[in-house]
């Protein structure tokens, strides 16, 4: 005899509870109910940075976006606390940078890190048949509307449009929103059924979406289990007397997975005036008790005598009325529950017991369901609206405060420009990760600004030290007192004084290329502003004479074309005056006037400026020279050029006036620009300010205890900065936390530094430069006796085969 059993239509599967069927549109699903169901991903503002001011003014835009939605509509907000994605695989080219890599993914790959990620989802469920024949008998529609009526595209139509709108509203109040396609639509609900998390791609007929995303069997009961993993819903069933914007962030801090959910059902106009209206009647009936209207009765006197709390409860019941009635928020039934799981029960009860003390110290009343658990958790999908209906009214202005606006950003998960991992992980508050990138869009230009001894040095060290994740990169590095020094020379890069008297010092010959028209007209630009900078009035004449001079030069042998010959050339005595600084009998000479160009090519360099500032009026055309050859060697592979402490020199009227279209260019050439400074007043009163302001969309402040200064707030307001965020830098850790300001996010972060990344990014005092040089003179290999004297020796041993593999074992 054939069973019949698996074919009852008694439901005992989880797909039969799910409510998706098909997707019926890009992004929106057409759930078994006939609603329709649609997911968008979401970002709101970081509730550390955001002045109450700036809530208050998200808040009530929010509200302006959820009261115009009505009955046969819901609102579902998801906040997922998630661990964080697996640690991106790179390669180093040498074996220093590769173990500070290692180092640092052994710290973020220890599994205690998570960050949130957050969906908005909205539902539809179209009006039942009965009410389309109700209007039909009494409104009078044109030819084929009726026909089009009856068909669920119209409806969808309806919600498409409406969706959208409300979108509109989101994108524009938050710093990220977005609709989610039909696979991370997928990945998403899959996300909600399953502890599995992975991505899921649509199917080629989008249809049976329950059946493709339940993997994972539900068993029921006071504790139920999906799957291997002990389920637990808690609830808010209670309220605080008052809710203010951001209510719930400290969930934004725990450190284990959850899902909170809050569903909010909205009512008509007219419904939401009836139940408050029964509200009111309840409260205004409870204002005398029985006794007292006995006795008014019998004494024909109205009591004095009411019940304080009824009397009040009444009146914000009329307040209720009238703000619904005045369209300024409307009201609706509002559920919320947050979701744990484990393998562990105990682990699981641990949860829930943590989740309570956050909840309940916020104001909260939460229960941890048990004969509800698995309608609570059904409650819990996007989609599923009659499930676990929760009966207390709430405003939409409450639900925006309660709504999970504010983030913790965890920074971008790649660099979309460069099409790889991001340039690296640090630690932020809740031990969540934050993936600091540079870039914004194609600009990699940063402005780095903090006081001395507050960890600037530190900070571009490791920068450099991890962008040599990027394939083919280019470090190069205009330094101030050698702070780069040690870590240069453990990568093997070429580190030059400029200015020493040693031998084998650099020395330039920019004229040595000028049989090259276009070498030519650059080299003449270049004498021109080195006429400029001794006070010589650059004419049409001083042009020709210089510019017949020059291609007099260009016929003469490579080695005699040096700034001497260029003089011997020139008929004017001014000008030979003027370029006389350049020559060998000037102060310049050592620098400018050699028959050879010293300068090696190398993608890791670093320039010391410190005794070059010393003679300011060399820094503009040594610069320009070493600027001018750098950008023959940008090839599009990805280049980072830092320029630390170089305000004092870049403010010149000669740069001042090209460093605007020179950004530019370098942004085409796939350079970023990084500026560092230790004063942030220095910048301001620079000719450059502008410029640099403009061309930088990332800044990174550093700890200033001076911060709130009157005079230094100010000047931190005039590049985007709020009071709050203003009181973040004053108040940070020195030398441990940098925030980061850009128009993606904010953040205040920590480097999270191990003992190698310290050795080579935090040694820069006068004895670790005097230890480095001292190695590199000695006959043994510099990484191998730097560890020893940073008590790191045992490391060394790794660096013969320098390979991923081998270097984790080392960590």
């Amino acid at each position: 005899m054939l069973n019949l059993r698996e074919y009852q239509k008694k439901p005992d599967k989880l797909t039969d509870y799910l409510p998706w069927a098909a997707f019926v549109d890009p992004g929106v699903v057409l759930n078994k109910d006939g609603s329709f169901q649609r997911s968008y991903a979401f970002r709101g503002p970081d509730l550390e940075s955001a002045t109450p001011a700036e809530l208050v003014s998200i808040t009530a835009r929010l509200n302006n976006a959820i009261k115009r939605l009505s009955g046969g509509w819901a609102i579902y907000t998801e906040a997922q606390r998630i661990k964080s994605q697996d640690y991106p695989e790179s390669e180093f080219p040498d074996p220093v940078t590769l173990m500070i890599e290692e180092e640092r993914r052994a710290f973020f790959s220890l599994g205690n890190h998570y960050e949130s990620v957050y969906y908005l989802t909205l539902v539809f469920l179209p009006p039942p048949e009965q009410h389309q024949k109700i209007e039909r008998a009494f409104i009078e529609r044109g030819r084929g509307y009726e026909k089009e009526q009856e068909t669920y595209q119209a409806h969808l139509k309806t919600f498409v449009t409406e969706s959208d709108r409300v979108y509109s509203l989101l994108s524009e109040l938050l710093p990220e929103a977005r609709p989610l396609n039909d696979s991370e639509t997928l990945t998403y609900l899959h996300s909600c059924v399953s502890p599995k998390r992975h991505p899921v791609l649509s199917p080629e007929i989008p249809m049976y979406l329950d059946a493709l995303l339940a993997d994972t069997p539900l068993v029921s009961g006071f504790e139920p289990r999906l799957g291997e993993h002990h389920l637990r819903v808690i609830s808010i069933m209670g309220f605080p007397g008052i809710t203010v914007p951001g209510i719930m962030d400290n969930l934004n801090k725990l450190n284990f997975e959850y899902r909170w959910v809050t569903r909010f059902l909205p009512l008509d106009k007219r419904e939401a005036l009836m139940e408050i209206g029964k509200y009111r009647r309840q409260w205004w009936a409870k204002r005398k008790g029985i006794m007292t209207l006995i006795k008014e009765t019998v004494t024909q006197t109205e009591s004095a005598m009411v019940d304080s709390d009824a009397m009040n409860k009444a009146s914000d019941a009329d307040a209720a009325l009238q703000e619904v009635a005045d369209d300024a928020v409307n009201y609706g039934y509002y559920t919320a529950s947050i979701v744990v799981w484990d393998k562990d029960s105990l682990l699981v009860q641990k949860k829930v017991r943590a989740l309570e003390k956050t909840i309940n110290s916020l104001g909260f009343t939460v229960i941890n369901e048990t004969l509800n658990a698995v309608d609570a958790w059904f409650g819990s999908l996007p989609g599923l609206c009659r499930a676990n209906v929760r009966r207390p009214l709430l405003s939409s202005l409450n639900l925006s405060h309660i709504f999970p606006l504010s983030a913790v950003w965890a920074g971008p998960e790649v660099n979309t420009h460069l099409k790889a991992p991001v340039l690296m992980h640090t630690q932020t508050s809740g031990n969540t990760p934050f993936r600091l990138n540079l870039h914004v869009d194609d600009v990699g230009h940063t402005m780095i600004v903090g006081p001395t001894g507050s960890g600037k040095s530190v900070l571009l060290a490791i920068l450099a030290a991890q962008f040599r994740r990027y394939t083919n990169s280019q470090v190069y590095f205009f330094d101030k007192d050698g702070s780069i020094k040690a870590l240069t020379a453990g990568v093997g890069g070429d580190f030059y004084d400029l200015a020493a008297e040693s031998a084998g010092a650099l020395s330039f010959q920019p004229l040595a290329a000028i049989d090259n028209e276009l070498e030519m007209s650059w080299t003449a630009e270049w004498v021109y502003d080195f006429l400029r900078t001794e006070n010589v009035e650059v004419n049409p004449d001083v042009k020709k004479a210089v510019w017949t001079a020059l291609k007099s030069l260009a016929s003469s042998p490579i080695e005699e074309r040096t700034v001497t010959g260029l003089t011997l050339l020139l008929q004017d005595a001014r000008l030979r005056q003027a370029l006389e600084p350049a020559t060998l009998n000037g102060s310049f000479g050592r620098l400018f006037d050699a028959t050879h160009d010293n300068l090696s090519y190398g993608r890791w360099q670093v320039f010391e400026m410190a005794k070059l500032m010393e003679t300011k009026a060399a820094v503009p055309p040594a610069l320009s020279y070493l600027f001018h050859r750098l950008e023959q060697r940008f090839d599009g592979f990805p280049s980072i050029l830092f320029l630390d402490e170089c305000w004092l020199f870049l403010d010149n009227p000669v740069f001042a006036a090209k460093i605007r279209e020179w950004l530019k260019v370098l942004r085409k050439a796939n350079v970023a620009v990084v500026f560092a400074t230790q004063s942030l007043q220095d910048v301001e009163n620079s000719s450059i300010a502008s410029v640099i302001k403009e061309s930088c969309p990332t800044k990174i402040y550093l700890p200033n205890s001076n911060a709130l200064d009157e005079r230094m707030a100010a000047i931190y307001r005039g590049y985007g900065l709020n009071d709050k965020e203003i009181a973040i830098i004053a108040t940070a850790t020195p030398k441990r936390q940098y925030y980061y300001k850009s128009s993606a996010g904010s953040r205040l972060f920590e480097l999270a530094l191990g003992p190698m990344a310290l050795a080579y990014c935090g040694s820069s005092t006068p004895e670790d430069r005097k230890m480095v040089s001292e190695i590199q003179e000695g006959s043994g290999d510099f990484n191998d006796e730097w560890l020893r004297y940073k008590n790191l020796g045992g490391a060394s041993r790794f660096f013969g085969k320098p390979s991923n593999t081998n270097v984790r074992e080392a960590v």
